[in-house]
Order: structure tokens, then C-alpha cells, then sequence
């Protein structure tokens, strides 16, 4: 089957036109963290400030992504992969067009961020640890996740009975438990904007 596939990549638009068009940087900004550590929260709120600064984003989120292409999929080790492998392909797209694109997903181990990275390519991802700690996740808890893990109804629930494996060397570093979203935010900014531009 494979015989018969002829990408055209060499005969499209390349990258850095659709890059000059946009005046700005495709990235990958990966967050990962525990379910409730603020991913999301800060991804939107990181969006937002891009988006009044002119620069064209995309969010890429869990619940989003898990109820449309990846929809087919469980949470066994092998489908929570299959899910990041594909959201990094999608990713990749977006990156290559020029695009900011902002990832929030649990994406337990390093092995699977690896993945994700070398998918995208390493120079253009941008890793987010949202290091909130478990206590303060649970009590954010809006959609009952952890009482319902710490009652054996969800299997595999990530920081209860299944390991969550901190990055060494992420981009940058963010405790939303320590400071406000806007402080956050504004760190995220001063460290991202000289990648864009």
C-alpha cells in the first residue's frame, strides 16, 4: 500500500511563506499537568493576549480533542498514545503553517511528550509543566474526577492510580497555585514572544 502514497510536500508552499504572510513564528506550546492544574485555564487566557497582540492561535484541548477526531479512543496506555500521537501530528500541521498552537493534555510520561516532541520537532516545542500540587488540583475538582478515582469508579485516573512523570527540563515552569492567572500569564508571554517573532 505504501508503494502507491507520492507526497507533494516538495511542490507546495513551504513554511516559511505562509510564516511571512502571518509575520510571526509557528510554535507548539505543550501544557501538561494534572487534571485541574489550570492547563486549560491558562491556555485560553494565553490565547487571548496573543490574539490582542495580532498573533493567529489554536487551542488544542482534551475534552475538545476526545470528543471529535479522537473520539474512537479510550484511556488504555496504548489509546491515551494513539491520542497524543495524533495530536501531535495535527499539531504539527498547525505549526507548519505558521500557526501558535497551544496543547492542553494531561500526557502522563515522558516517554509520550517525547513522542509529541519529536513529532513537531524539538526546536518548536515549547513545553509548559503546570505544576499545580495534587491537593490543590482536588479541591478545584469542578467535574468530581478525583473523588471518583479515590473511590476506585475510575481506573488509571493519572496522580491517583496512575503515575504522573514530571518533566526534568520543561520551557518553563508554573505553579496557578502560588500566584495569579494574569502573573502567569505574563510570564508565559515574556518567555514566548521572542520565539514568535
Amino acid at each position: 500500500m505504501a508503494e502507491n502514497i507520492y507526497p507533494i510536500f516538495d511542490k507546495m508552499l513551504q513554511r516559511e511563506d505562509r510564516e511571512a504572510l502571518l509575520k510571526q513564528k509557528g510554535v507548539m506550546i505543550w501544557f501538561t499537568g494534572l487534571s485541574g492544574s489550570g492547563k486549560s485555564t491558562l491556555a485560553i487566557a494565553l490565547e487571548r493576549e496573543l490574539h490582542q497582540r495580532g498573533i493567529l492561535c489554536r487551542i488544542l484541548d482534551g475534552d475538545n480533542i476526545r470528543s471529535g477526531i479522537n473520539n474512537n479512543l479510550g484511556f488504555s496506555e496504548s489509546d491515551r498514545t494513539e491520542n497524543i500521537r495524533r495530536i501531535a501530528e495535527v499539531s504539527k500541521l498547525f505549526v507548519d503553517c505558521g500557526i501558535v498552537t497551544l496543547a492542553a493534555f494531561i500526557s502522563p510520561t515522558k516517554a509520550i511528550r517525547q513522542m509529541a516532541s519529536e513529532i513537531i520537532g524539538k526546536k518548536d516545542f515549547l513545553e509548559v509543566f503546570v505544576s499545580t500540587p495534587i491537593e490543590e488540583c482536588e479541591k478545584r475538582d469542578v467535574k468530581g474526577l478525583y473523588a471518583k478515582a479515590r473511590r476506585g469508579e475510575i481506573k488509571e485516573f493519572t496522580g491517583i492510580s496512575s503515575p504522573f512523570e514530571a518533566p526534568e527540563q520543561p520551557f518553563i515552569s508554573i505553579d496557578t497555585s502560588r500566584q495569579p492567572l494574569e502573573a502567569s500569564v505574563k510570564m508565559l508571554l515574556e518567555a514566548i514572544l521572542p520565539k514568535i517573532h
